[in-house]
C-alpha cells in the first residue's frame, strides 16, 4: 500500500508540473472577418503564461487601436473555450483620421507647429490620430530645450468634430520663467581650465538650459587629451537656482615619441643609424598649454631642431596663441631657421581656423660660394591654416580617427639684393576606415608646392623617412612640389597588437634640377601597445619607376611613444 501511494505522488508531481507549466493562448477576434485581420495585423502576443498575461495584452491591444482612431473600440467579452485557450471579441466601431487641435499662440511657436502638421491655422492645426502621441512627445521636448524642462502637455476635452474627425484642446503647463544655468561644479578635477568650458564646449552660467545639448557638449570632453568624463553630467534643481554638476578626471596627456632607424650606405655599404626625440607635454601648468620639442639627427649629416608653444584661450577669450621655432643644419652647406606667430579661433571641437607671420632667415655656411643655388635669404609670409580632428577617444591604438591640416602662406622673398613674390600650400590629411572590429585600412595624403619665378635648395621642401614615404633615408629628398600617399592595410590582432602592410607613392618635382621622379615603397609592419607605450616596427623597401628592388635599400624604423 505504502508503494503504490508512493508512486501515485510520483506520477501527481510529474504531470501536475507540466500541466502548470503550459502555455495559455489568446485569440481576438473582430465583430468582422475585416476587424478581425486588422486586429491580427497588431501582431500581438497569442502565447501567455497565465491569466493575468492574457487581461494586459487585451488592454495594450485596445490602447494600440485606440491610437490609430478608433477610440469607441469596446471589449465585448472574453471567454474560456478550453484549459489552454481563451477568445476575446473587441468591436472596433468607426475609425477616426484626423484631431482638430486647438492652441494658444501665446505657449507655442508656429514653427515648432510646422515640423508635426502640414495644415496650420491661427486657433488649431491638424493632426493624423496615428501620429498624436509621437506629435505631443516632440512638442514637449522642443519646449524642455527652450530651458522649461518641467513643462507638461495634454489634450483637453475631446470631442467628436464630424463622422470622421476628432477635436480637442492643447493644454501646456510649464514654469512662468525659464531656466538658465546658474552654476557650474567640477568633481573629480577641479582644476580644470574653466576657459574649456566657455569657449569648447560652449558652456557657460546664465546659458538657458537644454540636458538634451550638454550631454552632447560634454561628451567632447573625451576628445580632450588632458581629461576624460567619467560620469554623465547631473542636474541640482532649486527654487531659484539651476546647478550643473560635471565629473571629470585628468588624463595621461604628456607623450615621449622616439625612433631608431638604420641601413646601408649606397656609397660606403656600412650600416648607418639615425633618429629623434619627440617631447610633448600638455596640460601641465592646468590651462591646457601644450609644448613640443622635437630633435631629430639623419644619415645625411642633417639635424632639426624645434620647439612649438600652444596657449589657449589667452585672457579667457577664444582666441589662442601658437609660436614656433624651427632650426634646420644641413651638414656644412646652410642653416635655416624659420618663426611664427599664430592667432587661432577654435570654432567648434572639431574645427579651429588660424592666422599669423611667418619669418624665416637661411645662412649660406659655405667658405667657398661654389653652389649658385645656395644662398643667404629671408622671407615674411602672412599664414593661414584650417585644421579639423576626429578624435576615436574609445581606441587605444588609433586614438584619431581623421585629421586634415590645410596651410597657405603669401609673402617675399629677399636674397642678394633681389625681391620676388611667393607663396606656399601644403596638406596633410588622414583618415583610417573601419571595416570591422578587427580590419581597417589607412590612407593619408601628404603635399607641399612651392611657387616661385627661382629656386633655392636651402628654401624647398624636404620628405622622406617614417613620417613620409617609407623606404627613404630621413628628409633625402628636396622638392618644390611633391605629393605622397601611405597606405596600410590594418589587421588587429586583439586590443593591444596590430600587423599592417605597406604600401606608399610619391611624385616629387625639382625646379632646380629640372627633375620629375615617381617613388614607391613597399613593406610590412607591427604595432605593440605596451605599459610603456605605443612601440611601432616598419621594415619597407624603397625605389623609383626606373630602378629594381634591392635589398640593400630597405629600411627599418623603429619607434616608441609612451604616455606619461
Amino acid at each position: 500500500m505504502k508503494k503504490a501511494s508512493f508512486l501515485l505522488l510520483i506520477i501527481y508531481t510529474l504531470f501536475s508540473s507540466k500541466l502548470f507549466c503550459q502555455n495559455l493562448h489568446l485569440k481576438i477576434n473582430g465583430n468582422t472577418e475585416h476587424e478581425t485581420s486588422l486586429i491580427d495585423s497588431l501582431n500581438y502576443l497569442k502565447k501567455h503564461k497565465d491569466y493575468t498575461s492574457i487581461k494586459r495584452e487585451i488592454d495594450s491591444v485596445q490602447k494600440r487601436l485606440y491610437k490609430i482612431g478608433y477610440i469607441e473600440n469596446e471589449l465585448k467579452e472574453t471567454i474560456k473555450i478550453n484549459d489552454s485557450l481563451f477568445t476575446s471579441r473587441i468591436h472596433l466601431k468607426k475609425k477616426f483620421n484626423t484631431i482638430y487641435v486647438y492652441y494658444d499662440k501665446t505657449k507655442i511657436k508656429r514653427s515648432l507647429l510646422e515640423i508635426i502638421s502640414k495644415n496650420i491655422f491661427d486657433d488649431y492645426f491638424e493632426l493624423e490620430l496615428n501620429k498624436v502621441e509621437n506629435a505631443l512627445n516632440l512638442i514637449n521636448f522642443k519646449i524642455s530645450e527652450e530651458g522649461l524642462p518641467f513643462s507638461k502637455l495634454r489634450l483637453s476635452n475631446i470631442k467628436v468634430k464630424d463622422s470622421f474627425n476628432l477635436s480637442a484642446h492643447l493644454i501646456i503647463e510649464s514654469e512662468v520663467k525659464k531656466r538658465t544655468i546658474s552654476n557650474i561644479m567640477i568633481k573629480g578635477y577641479e582644476k580644470f581650465p574653466h576657459s574649456y568650458l566657455n569657449h569648447f564646449l560652449k558652456i557657460k552660467p546664465s546659458q538657458v538650459f537644454d540636458l538634451t545639448k550638454i550631454r552632447s557638449k560634454t561628451n567632447e570632453l573625451n576628445n580632450l587629451r588632458f581629461a576624460n568624463q567619467i560620469k554623465s553630467p547631473e542636474v541640482l534643481f532649486s527654487k531659484d537656482s539651476t546647478t550643473l554638476y560635471l565629473y571629470l578626471e585628468k588624463a595621461k596627456s604628456n607623450s615621449f615619441d622616439g625612433f631608431l632607424g638604420f641601413g646601408t650606405n649606397e656609397e660606403t655599404n656600412k650600416l648607418e643609424f639615425d633618429g629623434y626625440l619627440n617631447l610633448n607635454l600638455t596640460n601641465n601648468l592646468n590651462f591646457g598649454e601644450s609644448f613640443k620639442l622635437l630633435y631629430k639627427s639623419d644619415e645625411n649629416d642633417q639635424k632639426t631642431f624645434q620647439a612649438d608653444l600652444t596657449l589657449p584661450y589667452l585672457f579667457k577669450s577664444p582666441i589662442g596663441v601658437d609660436l614656433s621655432l624651427r632650426i634646420f643644419k644641413k651638414d656644412s652647406s646652410f642653416t635655416t631657421v624659420n618663426q611664427a606667430l599664430k592667432l587661432h579661433y577654435q570654432i567648434n571641437p572639431k574645427h579651429k581656423v588660424y592666422a599669423g607671420l611667418l619669418s624665416t632667415e637661411s645662412n649660406n655656411l659655405l667658405t667657398e660660394n661654389i653652389s649658385p643655388i645656395i644662398s643667404d635669404y629671408n622671407t615674411q609670409y602672412y599664414t593661414f591654416a584650417y585644421e579639423f580632428i576626429k578624435p576615436h577617444p574609445l581606441h587605444l591604438l588609433f586614438p584619431i580617427n581623421s585629421k586634415l591640416y590645410l596651410e597657405t602662406n603669401f609673402g617675399k622673398r629677399k636674397s642678394l639684393n633681389t625681391q620676388e613674390k611667393q607663396s606656399q600650400i601644403s596638406i596633410d590629411a588622414f583618415k583610417t576606415f573601419h571595416l570591422n572590429r578587427k580590419n581597417s585600412i589607412f590612407l593619408r595624403l601628404n603635399s607641399a608646392f612651392l611657387n616661385s619665378d627661382t629656386y633655392l635648395e636651402n628654401e624647398l621642401s624636404r620628405f622622406g623617412g617614417i613620417n613620409s614615404i617609407r623606404g627613404f633615408e630621413e628628409n633625402s629628398l628636396f622638392a618644390s612640389l611633391f605629393g605622397l600617399i601611405n597606405t596600410e592595410y590594418r589587421y588587429q590582432l586583439n586590443n593591444s597588437i596590430y600587423i599592417h602592410s605597406i604600401i606608399d607613392a610619391a611624385y616629387f618635382e625639382n625646379k632646380i634640377l629640372n627633375t620629375r621622379e615617381k617613388l614607391f615603397g613597399y613593406g610590412f609592419g607591427f604595432g605593440v601597445l605596451t605599459q610603456a607605450g605605443l612601440f611601432r616596427f616598419n621594415y619597407a623597401n624603397g625605389k623609383n619607376e626606373n630602378q629594381k628592388f634591392k635589398l640593400s635599400n630597405s629600411k627599418i624604423h623603429i619607434s616608441l611613444v609612451a604616455n606619461f
